[in-house]
């Protein structure tokens, strides 16, 4: 699972595949998950400090997979690399896959990369990180298994200076019919303000995980983002985890129950 160009063999894999046994119908993926850099490209030029900051991962986002992996005996993919070397969420081909800038921050190590040197990245990281999550998908396909997969992301509270006031955004594209199941449930949570495909939205350009391996496969899929200052720590994993293991299961139930009622 290494590319010998760029990881070397102690060095995190970059995927991790937790309960792939689990029963249950959700594929829980987590694209932001770690924060390594590989040590051949010298932590890109960037002081410590900035590699701890949310431009280098969702916060507190993989913790929160894992409780819900736990809760719903769910599958859940974690991503190990920090998203400065490659973002796993980006189509390659897009400039927001290899950032030269993260929001403010200049990345020395990212500037003017050659093709060999984007290339290494991509199959050191990007190419291992989709392969382990459609050889997956294929597997429960093949054996019968019905899949709903969920997109975890997390967000900084301050972008840019502005403030973002969402606890929580659901977010869609082409197919919202389960994401509007679970933003209705999210919103009945009280003391909730939940953002409908805010503070981002899924778009071909801006996202890879849902339109490749939710839109492309007809699954039904949601990703969700939770506000990072809310899940930093265990307590907030702890309540945002178990929450959301009980919506999702609520969301669904009211799709199956709704499909049963189509014509045809």
């Amino acid at each position: 699972m290494t590319d010998a160009s760029l990881l070397e063999p102690d060095e995190p894999a970059p995927v991790t595949l937790d309960n792939q046994a689990g029963s249950s119908v959700f594929f829980l993926t987590c694209d932001h998950a770690g924060r390594a850099i590989p040590r051949r490209l010298g932590r890109l030029g960037l002081p410590e400090p900035e590699t701890e900051r949310h431009i280098a991962w969702d916060i507190g986002i993989g913790a929160v997979g894992r409780q819900i992996s736990r809760l719903l005996d769910a599958t859940v993919v974690l991503q190990s690399y920090s998203r400065l070397v490659i973002d796993c969420n980006r189509d390659p081909n897009v400039p927001s896959s290899i950032p030269e800038i993260s929001e403010t921050t200049e990345i020395p190590g990212n500037r003017d990369l050659g093709e060999a040197a984007r290339s290494a990245r991509f199959e050191a990281i990007f190419r291992p990180y989709h392969e382990g999550i459609a050889a997956a998908l294929d597997r429960r396909a093949a054996a019968g298994r019905a899949s709903v997969l969920v997109a975890l992301h997390s967000f900084t509270p301050v972008f840019k200076g502005m403030a973002r006031p969402w606890h929580v955004g659901v977010l869609y594209n082409r197919d919202p019919r389960f994401a509007h199941l679970l933003m209705e449930l999210l919103k009945r949570e009280e003391g909730l303000f939940v953002g409908d495909n805010e503070p981002y939205s899924v778009t071909d350009a801006s996202d890879y995980t849902i339109p490749v391996h939710g839109e492309r496969r007809g699954l039904h899929h949601v990703a969700i983002e939770i506000r990072q200052d809310l899940i930093t720590d265990d307590k907030g994993q702890r309540t945002w985890g178990p929450m959301l293991a009980r919506l999702l299961a609520q969301a669904y139930q009211q799709l199956v129950a709704a499909e049963a009622l189509r014509p045809g």
